[in-house]
């Protein structure tokens, strides 16, 4: 159950819009829940009918704070460097939906939790937002955001949820598979798990997610 929750405060505190100037981290995220939460609350759009309009609407916030290319580099480690131009494009793609559909089922579920922003500490072109998440039964869930400043915004390149690193677990587990059957088996369990899901249709996706650029450099970060 707290597990679930902490995934949920992670969606919650991951989106912001793109149109927002940069400026301190927290201010934006924490301006940033209303909104998402505005959607989930709405009594027309929690309505069957109008699933694919809300999570749409959801995933369009999503889509402006997430990095996607950052976090599939950093996820893939050493083995981002030998994919070619379209291995990378195609794992983007793949990757950012199995995150988006996992934060988007997480938030459908809130139900009234607190998150606390207790502040920031930001070293240049990076910062970490620290946040707590608190329950119903007033446990205290810490949840760390880190970011980056890429055209003029914040965006999250990890979420560290009760000290474990959402990139430190998934580079772990892909560098395991590469290891074991190569990358081409990474993306096949890939799809796999994008084809157990709801359509793209329904979860409102219209088109894949596109990468910032096609091949990027290692940044180097605190």
């Amino acid at each position: 159950m707290i597990r679930a929750l902490a995934a949920l405060a992670t969606v919650l505190a991951l989106l912001v819009a793109r149109d927002a100037v940069a400026g301190v981290p927290t201010d934006q995220l924490r301006g940033s829940v209303d909104l998402v939460l505005t959607i989930v609350t709405d009594p027309e759009l929690k309505k069957e009918a109008r699933t694919a309009e809300r999570r749409r609407r959801i995933r369009a916030v999503v889509n402006q704070i997430f990095e996607f290319t950052e976090i599939s580099q950093r996820s893939l480690g050493r083995h981002w460097q030998g994919r070619t131009p379209d291995e990378r494009e195609q794992f983007v793609a793949l990757f950012g939906d199995l995150l988006e559909n996992a934060y988007i089922t997480k938030i459908e579920s809130y139900s009234g939790e607190k998150i606390q922003y207790p502040g920031d500490v930001i070293d240049g072109d990076f910062a970490v937002v620290k946040t707590r998440i608190v329950t119903r039964q007033e446990t205290e869930i810490p949840i760390d955001y880190r970011m980056f400043l890429i055209g003029g915004r914040w965006a999250v390149y990890d979420v560290s949820i009760e000290g474990i690193s959402l990139i430190g677990n998934y580079r772990t587990q892909f560098n395991a598979v590469i290891q074991r059957s190569g990358f081409p088996d990474l993306v096949a369990r890939l799809k796999a798990k994008q084809a157990e899901r709801p359509g793209a249709r329904e979860a409102g996706r219209t088109e894949p997610v596109v990468p910032t650029a096609a091949a990027v450099k290692p940044r180097e970060s605190p």
